[in-house]
């Protein structure tokens, strides 16, 4: 019956894929199913709607579903594809929405056992503004004494129903990058009139990677990378402005300034070599998640199956503001399919479903 409840969780939600915080079809549904059960539901803020399982204790165990899906039009030819043009689930959060809501029905049978009063939360916007954040600053943890929280994620490179994570760093901060290099346009008949904007750009790609593999400890994982550049009007003409877009992937605040000081400085310098001015501007983006050390060994120790990986990864997560609120674990459960997350042709078996719910139904009862 569980199994068949994940599928049905996963196949309805799966159809009615919404973006960011406009998740009407989403939260009627989690809505109607949650009502089944003894629970207090609430919106602490926009678009979120958590479950309130009250069990008499003086400390609350969060756990997250993420419910946005992405503007990707499916060609995945299941016949429970998306009924939303251009939307889709593509990232996995109608699985994530689907363990948690078994979860609910798990809970309401064992609740006068728990140690932990329970509260479910699902949130708007990871894949875009970070809705995580907004959860955390309307005080609804405080409010319920949440002292832990966890988190999951698909993960298309693990074996199905694979659990894997690690203590301390697993997933990158994330910032864009934006560099805009401005010099002076002239034929190239007369390149001394002119300042080459293209040649600033490249010259700082090219070095800014060179400066980023000496960058702070050799063993602390960081990436900058530059996807597009656009730059110059014609062929004959030197390039009077260029347009570097990337993005900086680092696990720590301290390598995080470190590398937006490299780059200012390199800046610094090509504008005196070249005569071409820079400007450099950098995105806020998600922390880095960093699994809570003690949370962790009482998970590895409840879950048996557990993997550790080895080295942290380079995606983002907005669920790293709810680590920066309190406590929390985030795990990848394994698809098996090597079918990458935001392809248009993202699918998985529901069955691994169930080993990520047999673990939930283990942390609950963590001391």
């Amino acid at each position: 019956m569980t199994q068949q409840l994940l599928t049905q969780y996963r196949r309805d939600l799966h159809q009615i894929p919404e973006t960011d915080f406009d998740l009407p079809e989403t939260l009627a549904y989690i809505r109607r199913v949650l009502e089944q059960y003894p629970c207090t539901l609430f919106s602490p803020c926009e678009s979120t709607l958590c479950a309130y399982f009250d069990a008499g204790k003086p400390h609350t165990a969060a756990f997250r579903a993420d419910m946005d899906a992405l503007p990707i039009a499916e060609r995945s030819g299941c016949d429970y594809a998306s009924r939303h043009e251009g939307k889709m689930h593509a990232c996995g959060h109608d699985g994530h929405m689907a363990m948690v809501l078994a979860l609910a029905g798990r809970v309401s049978e064992v609740l006068d056992k728990l140690p932990r009063n329970v509260l479910l939360v699902f949130q708007p916007a990871e894949e875009t503004t970070g809705g995580a954040k907004l959860v955390c600053d309307s005080g609804v943890f405080e409010e319920y004494h949440c002292d832990r929280i966890f988190g999951w994620h698909l993960w298309p490179d693990l074996p199905a129903g694979a659990i894997a994570s690690r203590p301390g760093p697993l997933l990158a901060r994330s910032s864009e990058v934006t560099v805009t290099v401005t010099g002076k346009s002239s034929h190239v008949a007369k390149p001394h009139e002119g300042r080459d904007a293209l040649y600033a750009a490249s010259a700082f790609l090219c070095e800014s990677y060179r400066r980023m593999e000496l960058l702070g400890r050799a063993e602390e994982p960081r990436l900058l990378k530059f996807g597009k550049l656009t730059s110059g009007q014609a062929r004959n003409a030197i390039s009077d402005s260029s347009l570097l877009l990337g993005t900086l992937r680092v696990y720590s605040d301290e390598m995080f300034n470190a590398a937006e000081a490299m780059l200012r400085d390199l800046a610094n310098t090509l504008e005196r070599e070249t005569g071409c001015s820079f400007t450099i501007a950098f995105s806020a983006g998600y922390p880095p998640v960093r699994n809570d050390q003690a949370l962790f060994e009482q998970a590895r120790t409840a879950l048996a199956e557990l993997q550790v990986l080895d080295e942290p990864l380079m995606i983002s997560e907005d669920f790293s503001f709810y680590q920066q609120q309190l406590p929390g674990l985030f795990l990848l459960l394994g698809t098996g399919t090597g079918i990458p997350l935001h392809a248009d042709t993202f699918d998985f078996d529901e069955s691994v479903l169930a080993a990520g719910l047999a673990a939930d139904e283990l942390l609950l009862f963590l001391n």
